[in-house]
Formats: C-alpha cells, structure tokens, sequence
C-alpha cells in the first residue's frame, strides 16, 4: 500500500491506538478487549490524500478500521454528480455492508488526506463477529445508528429553507467531527461548497448565499475547502430556531 502518513510521523504524535477514540464511534464504543480485538485483525495499511479506496459498485469485500485521518462517502446521481453521503473519520468502520452480505459496493469512499487504517478481509471480519457478540452488538448498532441518521437527516430537511439546511448541515459536521476551539469548533478535513451543497440538499448558488449569510452573522468563517464555527451556539440558533 501506498504509505501517505509520512507527515503524520513527523508531527510527533502518539500513535493512534492510544488516544481516547470519539465517544460516537464503534471504537469508542467498545471495551478496552473488545476493542484489541478488533484492532488485532487485517493488515496495517496507509494511503495518500485524495485516494479512492472503494469504488460504487465494484465487487470487494473488505472492511476498512479506521485509525487516523478522515474518508468521505460519495454515490453517483443520476445525471452524473458526485453527492456527498456522509463523512468518516479515526474509530469508524467503513466497507462493512459489503463485508456482511458480499453485494457490490453501495458507494465510493476516498480519503481527505493522510489516512491510516486497518484492513480486515471478509473472512476475518465474518468470522470475528461470530466469535465475540460484544463486537457484533457494536457492529450493528453501528450500521443502525447510519440510517437512523439518513432518516434523521431527510426530515430535519422537510419544510426547511437553504439557510437552515445548511446550519444543521454545519452543527452537524462540528458536533460530530470537528475539534472544540473555544466558543466555536475546527472542522479540519476539507471539504467544498459542491459537497455542502449535496449534503444540504441545495444548489450551489444557494448554499453560496447562505454561507455568505452564515459568515455575516459571525457563526462561521470559510477559507480555501476549509470551514470554521466560530459560535457553535449562535450556529445552533440559526439551525434550529424556536417556534
């Protein structure tokens, strides 16, 4: 595999398996020998930025651990756009419907950056969830937990306006992803205005104007594929205001 994370051994850090993992993730979730388990399977792998590691549609199997770095899911409308589906990040599994049923890929992940992770073959993965129910359990509730969400997601959009959208869009991303900085948080993948756009189920020139709208009110500030919350609580305001 193509090692990418050479700058991620430069900066110093510990090695990603000793950190605390995000409370929501299946890491996070699991005990400390569940979750050495879980670590102990596959091959250590490390890619580049901007590398597809699963392609819609294609046949493969494997399940990807991730351990540091941040991958984006995307699907292919149909007139030929790449809608972004959801983001993913150190302690999340990806690849795992595909691992559990061996049907073709539901979509294309690829990495935001450096990534590191762990890459468990069908067989091994299978095979670990019929061994150790608590993993299992995590797994599921995992996989539960995604489409809660889409569900969450497609109706916390009915009725509501761009601007809106994309404030939960936004609060959602920082919440969930992004590193607490003071009153507001860093959402340090980067990410475009064309996928806000799918994630917030607009068009772009609408979502242009409301980040502008956004960056006027003092909640957030844009740079190059960057976006900053400056007031997650002002932010929380705009995204879901009181009746």
């Amino acid at each position: 595999m193509v090692d990418g994370t050479r700058s991620l051994a430069r900066s110093g850090r510990r090695p990603r398996e000793e950190w605390d993992w995000p409370a929501p993730s299946l890491l996070g979730g699991l005990g400390a020998d569940a979750r050495a388990r879980l670590l102990g399977l596959g091959t250590r792998v490390r890619y580049d930025a901007d590398r597809i590691l699963i392609r819609e549609a294609e046949h493969t199997d494997f399940a990807l651990i991730l351990l540091d770095g941040v991958v984006k899911a995307t699907g292919r409308t149909q007139d030929g756009r790449d809608a972004l589906l959801a983001v993913r990040m150190g302690g999340d599994l990806v690849g795992e419907l595909a691992a559990v049923d061996g049907n073709p890929r539901s979509a294309t992940v690829t990495t935001c950056g450096p990534l590191v992770a762990r890459m468990v073959t069908r067989a091994a993965f299978l095979d670990c969830l019929r061994r150790d129910a608590r993993i299992a359990d995590a797994v599921n509730r995992a996989i539960v937990a995604k489409l809660r969400l889409a569900n969450a997601h497609r109706i916390n959009f009915t009725g509501c306006d761009v601007g809106t959208r994309l404030a939960r869009v936004l609060h959602h991303l920082a919440m969930t992803y992004g590193e607490r900085a003071g009153a507001g948080a860093v959402i340090h993948w980067p990410i475009t205005q064309p996928e806000l756009a799918t994630l917030a189920g607009a068009a772009e020139p609408s979502v242009h104007k409301a980040l502008r709208a956004l960056r006027r009110s003092g909640a957030v500030a844009t740079g190059y594929r960057s976006v900053r919350i400056e007031d997650l609580a002002l932010l929380y305001r705009i995204a879901y205001p009181e009746p």
